[in-house]
């Protein structure tokens, strides 16, 4: 008999709500087990609304004893229910935080909430004080070690990178918060850290160098999100009437070495309304990310394809956060491969999927471009010129469009000082609109700088900025260089396009076309 419809918990983080009202729940009680079992001090980044913090709520629950929760689950019968350990719950998920002002006084309401929770009494007055007597006392009043959970554990220095005192003074703050945790060993069963970004031990922890980091873990590439198999069996009532291969191409991709996953937020919110839409990315980007991007005057069209090894991925701090590590550790970008080489591991990166892929070019799109209404238009009438395989439209929209820009956005825009800024703005256009596009495309005698298929056509664009090589060489490169041979075979259509910028003129100054049957 096939399973029921059950209710969706989009939002709930809390175990005892999925569990005892009749939500659906993947099981993710396995990794909970193996990871009690195998250690003691664990850290864990991934990406925003990834389930982080129902897993650290599902874990509180676990050692709390409430055995209730988890008849059916593959824990119940491999736990014992007669233990329950003393459990302190931190989180810095809820609100932003703007001053270690603010940061001292919300730690000091989550001290006094245990507190009262655990029923301690806590003499000291700092706050590093009052976290280790909580532990201690915790451990003494029950008989049993201590766990410690903290969710968003760098959420008060995220939400504060753009004001770089503010997020010391933060890491500051937090540091001397999780200094206690090393010298509290005797007193504690286990200790879990979860955020979206992984500091630096020697900048954030103080010595606690034994924390067991599981982000790229293999084998808990799937301890938050939903895999394949969990959408085909614990979510199958809600696939009636969705293709599921675009399911997979929307959304499935996120990959730490191991099985890769959906975000949990995307799936629900497409089974609550039947659409495929940016969930989450729609639920915010953070500006920070954007401006990091720009400032730094990142090449657009491989952003992709960027490669990194596991020193860079993992470079994270207020005065160091390289872009790879900025867009990997945020969730812009996952794993396609590892290649060890001599001991050494290195990373080909990738968009997870086509939300991501299509939202982030169409986010950092309105950033480049001067009047973001516009570019929501400018992308509709791409689209549909490239419906009609109206190619002079094409030529007009793009002069239309760099013309409308005015001049002092280019001298206050850094990104608009760069040689690869107007082919971009071209491929993100494209890419905006989630197209199937190849850069820098392949053949025996050279590279296309950029394949686009529509329909039934390819379309083949060489670029060039007139300053840097002669008028009319992005057309008659495509041409010497014989890159339609490659698509020839395929009997479709194929459009050959040399597009010429001047920095001078700051617009395109050359559109020359010609087709040819494959």
């Amino acid at each position: 008999m096939p399973p029921s419809r059950r209710k969706l918990p989009i939002g709930i983080q809390t175990f005892a709500q999925i569990a005892g009202e009749g939500y659906y729940y993947v099981d993710k009680t396995p990794f909970a087990h193996r990871l009690i079992e195998s250690g003691k001090y664990y850290f864990l980044s991934r990406p925003r609304r990834f389930g982080k913090s129902l897993f650290l709520d599902t874990l509180k629950e676990l050692f709390e004893g409430n055995e209730s929760l988890f008849q059916g689950l593959f824990i119940h019968d491999r736990w014992d229910w007669t233990v329950r350990h003393p459990v302190i719950a931190i989180s810095f998920a809820g609100g932003v935080l703007q001053s270690r002002a603010q940061l001292d006084e919300r730690i000091s309401e989550i001290m006094e909430d245990q507190q009262q929770r655990l029923r301690v009494t806590c003499t000291h007055h700092s706050l590093p004080g009052r976290f280790g007597q909580l532990i201690r006392g915790a451990c003494e009043q029950t008989g049993q070690r201590a766990v410690v959970l903290v969710d968003e554990y760098d959420k008060p220095i995220l939400d504060n990178l753009t004001d770089r005192d503010t997020a010391l003074a933060m890491r500051e703050g937090l540091r001397n918060l999780y200094s206690v945790i090393k010298d509290a060993d005797a007193y504690l069963r286990l200790v879990f850290l979860t955020g979206v970004s992984k500091f630096s031990k020697v900048s954030l922890f103080s010595g606690l160098n034994n924390l067991n980091d599981i982000t790229l873990d293999a084998d808990y590439s799937a301890v938050c999100g939903y895999t394949d198999s969990d959408v085909d069996t614990s979510f199958a009532p809600e696939l009636k009437e969705l293709d599921r291969e675009e399911i997979r191409r929307w959304y499935n991709g996120y990959n730490w070495l191991g099985e890769s996953v959906y975000n949990p937020f995307d799936l629900l919110l497409l089974f609550a309304k039947r659409r495929f839409r940016p969930w989450w990315f729609e639920t915010g980007t953070p500006s920070f990310l954007i401006n990091v991007l720009t400032e730094r005057k990142t090449w657009l069209p491989t952003l992709g394809q960027l490669e990194s090894d596991a020193e860079l991925l993992a470079t994270f701090d207020v005065d160091d956060i390289p872009t790879v590590a900025l867009l990997f550790q945020t969730g812009y970008l996952t794993i396609a491969r590892e290649e060890n080489l001599g001991g050494n591991a290195f990373y080909q990166l990738r968009f997870p999927n086509h939300e991501v892929y299509q939202s982030t070019y169409g986010s950092l799109l309105r950033v480049w471009t001067a009047n973001p209404q516009a570019e929501i238009q400018n992308r509709k009438t791409l689209y549909r010129l490239l419906q009609r395989h109206d190619l002079p439209g094409l030529k007009d929209l793009f002069q239309a469009f760099f013309a409308s820009i005015p001049h002092q956005w280019y001298d206050n825009n850094p990104i608009a000082r760069y040689e690869g800024y107007y082919a971009s703005v071209f491929y993100s256009y494209f890419a905006a609109l989630g197209l199937d596009i190849t850069l820098e495309d392949a053949t025996n005698q050279g590279r296309i700088d950029m394949t686009v298929r529509f329909g039934d056509r390819i379309y083949l664009f060489e670029f060039k900025v007139v300053e840097l090589a002669p008028e009319g060489r992005a057309l008659q490169q495509i041409k010497d260089r014989r890159y339609a041979e490659k698509y020839r075979a395929s009997g479709q259509p194929i459009a050959l396009i040399g597009v010429e910028f001047s920095r001078a003129e700051r617009n395109i100054v050359g559109f020359e076309v010609e087709e040819i049957v494959g």
